[in-house]
């Protein structure tokens, strides 16, 4: 087994593809409008497609939902970093929301950052080097 993609429903899917590609770098990989069933998804990855064995984000636009509760059960989609302050600055221009500044996690030394989508999602930085 491996893990495909996580699914998060989106109210702008534009906005939410711009975000994910020009701000974080990811690629769209495939979109799929399904006009019957009311709804449109966009997958995203650092890679080309998931045949890379990369995980992927498929971004779910149900037709006229512009926002969503994301309850108390949802935390962040996490992805590895070379180095977290790099990073931080880089979404910071491209126009991202930077939540959490560069720091070791409470505890540890694992430097970490937290950046938030537009649709509230935080997305954890953890500097791993990739």
């Amino acid at each position: 087994m491996r893990l495909l993609h996580t699914m998060i429903r989106v109210g702008d899917l534009e906005r939410s593809i711009q975000f994910y590609t020009n701000v974080l770098g990811m690629n769209l990989i495939r979109t799929s409008d399904r006009p019957e069933q009311k709804y449109t998804t966009a997958f995203l990855g650092f890679g080309t497609g998931n045949a890379e064995g990369q995980a992927e984000i498929e971004l779910t636009y149900n037709y006229g939902v512009g926002q969503y509760d994301h309850g108390s059960a949802y935390g962040h989609i996490a992805i590895a970093v070379d180095n977290a302050a790099a990073a931080c600055d880089r979404i910071r221009a491209a126009g991202g929301n930077v939540t959490r500044e560069a720091g070791p996690v409470k505890g540890g030394t694992t430097v970490i950052a937290f950046v938030q989508d537009p649709d509230g999602y935080k997305i954890e930085l953890i500097e791993r080097g990739v």
